[in-house]
């Protein structure tokens, strides 16, 4: 993993795109948005929260507005990259650094700013239903110590084991999968734990 990234240094790598990277740049720090490296691409922020990225790609250079839903896009230049899944980011892409106009893609940037001190923010319904597979179920029904442990879970820790045993393709997978995290519940600890800080 590179921790020596710049913003310089980002934009001197991307031959094709420097002068627009330039451009986006300057328009960027014409404002009170802090910039950073996040993911190995400038990120520009307000008090914490990621506002727009920026990005070279081989055929496009473009912006990302984290929150981009929310813009009233005027000149119809946002897209979404990923339609059905990504929900609040928008991208705005260039083909040439002639297309960028640097009056109008200030006013988008500026309108994510006002829409992020505003409290504009997308938050996703993560509310999926908890769909507890029958080999855990029937486990459960059968350890009171097992039911109560895994009722102590929240119910994205619950879910995360039920999926667990779901994704095994095999029955007998599907128990074994049932079998490691059996001692995993009764201590307390969620499936995914050891990843999380």
């Amino acid at each position: 993993m590179q921790t020596n990234i710049t913003v310089e240094s980002f934009i001197a790598k991307q031959t094709n795109w420097r002068v627009a990277l330039t451009k986006f740049r300057a328009i960027l720090q014409s404002t009170e948005l802090e910039e950073t490296i996040k993911w190995g691409s400038p990120v520009y922020a307000l008090d914490g929260k990621n506002i727009i990225g920026m990005g070279a790609f081989k055929s496009y250079v473009g912006l990302w507005f984290f929150q981009g839903v929310f813009l009233k896009d005027p000149n119809a230049l946002l897209i979404n990259a990923q339609d059905g899944k990504t929900k609040a980011q928008r991208q705005m892409r260039f083909t040439s650094e002639d297309e960028i106009d640097y009056d109008v893609v200030k006013n988008y940037i500026n309108e994510a700013v006002q829409n992020q001190k505003a409290g504009m923010e997308f938050k996703p319904d993560l509310k999926k239903p908890l769909i507890i597979p029958p080999q855990l179920q029937s486990a459960l029904d059968g350890d009171a110590d097992l039911k109560n442990s895994f009722e102590k879970f929240t119910p994205g820790k619950q879910r995360e084991f039920a999926e667990y045993i779901v994704e095994a393709k095999q029955d007998t997978t599907k128990l074994k999968r049932l079998e490691k995290i059996t001692p995993m519940v009764k201590k307390g600890v969620g499936l995914n734990d050891k990843f999380r800080k």
